[in-house]
């Protein structure tokens, strides 16, 4: 600048210089530090194609075990459906055996058409010294009766409210009859179900039960019925010592 000494114009140069120069170096240190920045950070990850073509082929495989297990799982579910259904329907079926062998126990009460059949001692005049049971009625009496409509198809019976079961005794005890050890009394009252005519004539034939008794003076007398009822056994069924076989078992 003219007017300023040499050594003034020489010093202000000197500083604009060390400015510019300084201005370069905050420059070129921020550029360098950015620069270092990104060199530091991670690349993206760069998935190579044979890598993706793996990876594509296992997602398929996992879709198609997926579909799989789907399938397997609606499988069980169907089965667990039929299974359930068969159990109810073997539920059903073990409990119609039940009733009907609770039935061909003598466990349920029956009815239906039948006969029904009284026996009495008839009135007689009393002699001196004369056994007055010599000509009443005996549990073997009544026990023939009995057969001999098992024998034409009575399907259930009872003597005075007693059901008869194949445990079912009849016999005297002292001057009484007991049946299933209940004392049973005169007149015998034999209910039994099955068909009437059938029933009826096989205690009324000729030379027959029925017959037989009138001689030893028995009031007896057969009534068809449209309908009677059978009690229900109610004593023990229960084998105290008896007990099934099993099969294979060895002697």
């Amino acid at each position: 600048m003219p007017g300023l000494p040499l050594w003034r114009r020489g010093s202000k140069y000197l500083k604009q210089k060390f400015f510019s120069v300084a201005v370069i170096a905050f420059v070129l240190g921020l550029l360098i530090t950015m620069q270092l920045r990104v060199v530091s950070q991670p690349p993206a990850e760069i998935i190579p194609g044979a890598r993706a073509h793996e990876l594509a082929a296992e997602l398929r495989r996992l879709e198609e075990a997926s579909a799989s297990l789907g399938q397997e799982a609606r499988d069980l579910e169907d089965k667990l459906l039929a299974a359930t259904q068969g159990y109810a329907q073997a539920e059903a079926a073990l409990k119609t055996e039940i009733e009907k062998n609770k039935t061909q126990a003598g466990l349920v009460p029956m009815v239906g058409p039948g006969v029904e059949v009284r026996i009495h001692n008839r009135p007689t005049e009393r002699l001196p010294g004369m056994n007055e049971h010599l000509f009443a009625v005996r549990d073997e009496d009544i026990l023939r009766v009995v057969n001999e409509l098992w024998g034409a198809g009575a399907e259930a019976m009872a003597i005075n409210g007693q059901r008869l079961v194949s445990t079912s005794e009849i016999r005297l005890a002292g001057t009484f009859i007991n049946v299933n050890l209940n004392r049973v009394t005169p007149p015998y009252v034999i209910v039994a179900i099955g068909d009437p005519d059938v029933l009826q004539a096989t205690l009324e034939m000729e030379g027959g039960v029925a017959e037989t008794l009138r001689k030893y003076g028995v009031n007896f007398v057969v009534e068809k019925k449209d309908e009677v009822e059978v009690p229900a056994y109610g004593g023990t069924m229960a084998f105290r010592y008896a007990k099934p076989i099993k099969e294979g078992a060895k002697d």
